[in-house]
């Protein structure tokens, strides 16, 4: 079976986690766990990313770059958000604009761009392994 979504499918999900995600990072943690929040950033961000590249089907460059950049920039707009939110509803839900949690996002972004990075060499390799079109990887034996 071949199953596709659209892309018009695929924003809506996108958007709907999006959303989700903006109301998660607007709550604050209990503070059992703040002593691994930078971890929790950089891991959720690592997996945004993977879900997003997943989602889409991003295999070029551009269009990691582009991911990349919408993904920090959802970063600095949820810290801002944060720092708004008290005076705003003047209700204390979150705490201050913390540069150390964009920094902890950047490097789960980083982090996985190397393993995404790693993967597409992986994927370029294994195609010209595939040349000629035997069905064969590197590495196996030719007959």
């Amino acid at each position: 079976m071949n199953f596709r979504w659209t892309v018009t499918t695929k924003v809506i999900i996108a958007l709907l986690c999006t959303a989700v995600a903006f109301i998660g990072f607007m709550v604050k943690l209990p503070s059992g766990f703040h002593r691994i929040d930078k971890v929790l950033h950089a891991g959720f961000y690592f997996c945004a990313a993977a879900f997003f590249h997943l989602l889409f089907g991003v295999k070029s460059v551009w269009k990691h770059a582009i991911v990349f950049a919408l993904l920090f920039l959802f970063g600095v707009g949820i810290e801002f958000a944060q720092e708004s939110w008290n005076r705003w509803f003047h209700v204390r839900i979150h705490g201050r604009f913390d540069p150390e949690d964009i920094r902890a996002n950047v490097k789960g972004l980083v982090l996985f761009t190397g393993v995404w990075l790693l993967w597409m060499a992986g994927m370029l390799l294994f195609r010209r392994g595939d040349e000629g079109g035997r069905g064969k990887t590197l590495g196996a034996e030719r007959g």
